[in-house]
């Protein structure tokens, strides 16, 4: 018999299938939507997870992220700089959505289409921002190929 031990297998399959986009009606608050899978569910659903521009502001400070992607972006060819800013941008609304969306699911959801709104989930996103500020420049870095720093 082998010790090796098993890895755990996530409980839940998550996968970006868009965004992020302006709500319509609300143009201060972006949108990303992902299909979810948990293994005990016969089919999977789709979940709208927002923010508010705000928000994603204030995510940028305090994980240190806006910082962080100046001096990695500075390193960059400057006719690259305003498309990678741009896309970085992208990037961390949906690692942020993607953050969000894990508070949701640890929480429990059940197994229906639904929306996680801008007001959701607030105090506990900021908390995780900061908790897990290498995971969302980490996502960006790998995607833009820019230094992890």
């Amino acid at each position: 018999m082998s010790s090796v031990p098993i890895p755990q297998i996530p409980q839940y399959r998550v996968t970006l299938f868009y965004g992020p986009e302006a709500v319509e009606h609300c143009p201060s608050r972006l949108r990303c939507v992902f299909n979810v899978k948990k293994r005990s569910w016969k089919g999977g659903v789709q979940v709208a997870v927002e923010v508010e521009e705000s928000q994603v502001a204030l995510a940028g400070q305090s994980s240190g992220f806006d910082a962080w992607l100046t001096a990695a972006l500075g390193k960059a060819p400057r006719s690259e700089q305003g498309v990678d800013a741009r896309r970085a941008r992208e990037l961390f609304v949906q690692s942020l959505c993607s953050l969000k969306l894990d508070l949701a699911l640890e929480a429990g959801i059940p197994q229906e289409n639904r929306c996680l709104t801008g007001e959701q989930f607030v105090r506990e996103l900021n908390r995780a921002v900061s908790e897990q500020a290498d995971r969302l420049r980490s996502y960006v870095s790998t995607e833009l190929d820019l230094e992890a720093g």
